[in-house]
């Protein structure tokens, strides 16, 4: 719908905005429209023409992103927005209760705006804090493991806010969150910043391929390419450093999944040295992290770490006295699209356009960002590449198996005692890990797992033992993805958590394939009527199965390819359950 105005609009306001972003280029869309609607709460037309001209961008073009992406807002909007989750981490740990308590305290539904005009109301799908369900953002503010009692407190701004939940061992890659002020560099520096940098440097980058692919590190983020290989194909493809790129991937959006964020929050400074560390070794100047909408704090911890790692001289020209190494970050903010978490997708959001993937080949080594070659990485491949830099590949080796090495991070969830992030060697049984859980809550049987976020699958407590490794999910049929174990006790509605999983799917899917675009729907469409009164129906279960086959087979992307991974696993293991 076209961005419209009820009064004028007082476009000078925004000139101080707009005389920062003068002169360039489309690249700069995303964080100009994050700032102009910081002025007004909303993009109304006036502001949209306004961001048109300055960065010569047409104005369909710039009405076609603020309406790609679910937090910008074309219509009047308050500049507090109240967003709770509504997906299954939460759903399970009693979200519907709290979003109740907040409907009778606000007197508004979901996508309403309060009368004085100071406060929208959301429900929204998963913010990423799934081991702090049921959570929420009052504004930018975090808030976990809300219940009905707190919401004063969360409503007022003074709820405490979540700290992740880190356990396991050894703690290679978590071990220096809470041990150091995530935002003081003298810090880092004292607990081993930049040693993997430092000792990196005293290598070609050749002799670092070599290190990185005898290290066996697969990409963290669920691909698992190894990132040797994407490594050295980047580093070999025609250009200069300048025409290179370093892009970290912390757009993690899945259900289940929270990994990146203690990293990003607790430890940005390793997130730094770790792509300072892959631009020495690829030959590139130019580094990107984009982090997802709903990390304000996130957001606001990386700028700071890039300005201060620019200030002490570790970003820059002439890295630690390295005549030639240049290399300088910018740090994008995603505005509320899964879909940017494809690595294409997200090349288009950093150009300034709406994030639709891209066909491949070409593959992003040669034909990446700006078209140019770029290395994108998940944010816990990055640090695992640099914990080898630091520790030695000896070392890394001595943990994991022959095929799966090194550390992975858990994010431990649902019916659990004690849900958090996992960093723990490869090869702990699924039924281990719950048990470093607690355990299920309230002496409850598990009914189901989900292995590997909502595009992975479920698993039955007869495949609790399978080991947590590549080779391990080869065998029993489930992805590794980016490390998700949901926990679901037999309390749990599975037809109504099939459901959420469809609608989250429908939500995010971007339309551009049509198999995703009216498959996700159907989908989400028959698992509502199942889910509600209407109930299963003879032919629910084929047409189900015949959809997601033709999603899988057929979808551009990996979104489609996967949107119905999890329901089709459920109805092979629980047939019933659509009838």
């Amino acid at each position: 719908m076209e961005a419209t105005s009820t009064h004028a609009i007082d476009l000078t306001l925004l000139e101080p905005v707009l005389a920062r972003y003068h002169g360039r280029s489309r690249s700069a869309l995303l964080p100009l429209l994050h700032e102009a609607q910081a002025v007004y709460g909303w993009l109304p037309r006036e502001v949209q023409e306004a961001v048109s001209r300055t960065l010569r961008v047409p104005l369909a073009d710039v009405h076609g992103v603020v309406e790609f992406y679910t937090m910008f807002y074309n219509q009047p909007t308050a500049r507090r927005v109240i967003r709770v989750c509504e997906d299954i981490a939460c759903t399970l740990r009693g979200a519907d209760a709290v979003a109740q308590a907040i409907e009778a305290e606000l007197g508004l539904q979901p996508g309403e705006t309060s009368a004085d005009g100071r406060v929208t109301y959301e429900r929204v799908p998963c913010l990423g804090m799934c081991e702090h369900a049921p959570n929420g953002l009052n504004g930018t503010r975090l808030a976990g493991d809300l219940t009905p009692t707190a919401v004063p407190d969360f409503l007022a701004g003074v709820y405490p806010e979540p700290e992740p939940k880190i356990y396991g061992t050894p703690l290679l890659k978590l071990g220096r969150i809470g041990k150091m002020g995530p935002l003081s560099f003298k810090d880092y520096l004292a607990h081993d910043g930049y040693v993997g940098l430092r000792r990196v440097m005293q290598y070609t980058p050749e002799q670092i391929i070599q290190i990185m692919e005898s290290s066996a590190i697969l990409g963290r983020g669920g691909a698992m390419f190894p990132i040797g290989l994407k490594w050295k194909f980047t580093r070999g493809a025609p250009g200069t450093p300048a025409e290179k790129h370093i892009v970290a991937n912390a757009d993690e959006s899945e259900p289940g999944t929270f990994k990146d964020r203690a990293i990003l929050e607790g430890d940005p400074y390793s997130l730094i040295e770790a792509m300072s560390m892959a631009a020495y070794v690829i030959g590139a100047e130019n580094g990107w992290i984009f982090v997802r909408g709903e990390y304000p704090r996130a957001y606001q911890r990386l700028c700071h770490a890039v300005q201060r790692a620019q200030e002490e001289g570790y970003l820059g020209r002439n890295i630690l006295g390295r005549q030639g190494f240049h290399f300088n970050i910018e740090v994008r903010l995603g505005a509320g699209a899964y879909i940017c978490g494809e690595e294409t997708a997200l090349f288009e959001a950093i150009e300034g356009k709406r994030g639709f993937p891209r066909i491949k080949p070409p593959f992003p080594t040669t034909n990446g960002l700006f078209q140019q070659p770029t290395a994108i990485n998940n944010v816990e491949t990055l640090v695992a590449a640099l914990t080898v830099a630091r520790i030695g590949v000896d070392e890394w080796l001595r943990f994991g198996t022959d095929e799966s090495a090194g550390t992975k991070w858990f994010c431990l969830s649902g019916h659990v005692q004690r849900p958090g992030l996992y960093e723990l060697p490869f090869g702990v049984s699924i039924r281990e890990l719950i048990q470093m859980g607690g355990g299920v809550r309230q002496g409850k049987q598990i009914q189901a797992v989900l292995i590997g976020g909502a595009a992975g699958a479920f698993i039955g407590p007869e495949q609790l033992d399978a080991p947590l490794t590549y080779e391990g999910a080869r065998q029993h049929g489930f992805p590794i993805g980016s490390g998700v174990v949901m926990v679901l006790d037999e309390t749990a509605d599975m037809r109504r958590i099939l459901y959420k999983l469809s609608h989250f799917f429908a939500h995010e899917s971007c339309g551009k394939c049509f198999p995703c675009q009216i498959g996700t729907q159907r989908q989400m469409e028959i698992l509502q009527r199942i889910s509600g009164d209407g109930g299963p129906q003879p032919g629910d279960q084929a047409a189900l199965m015949d959809i997601g086959f033709t999603m899988t087979q057929t979808s551009l992307c990996g979104l489609g390819q996967t949107a119905a991974s999890a329901i089709m696993s459920a109805i092979q293991l629980w047939p019933e359950l659509v009838g």
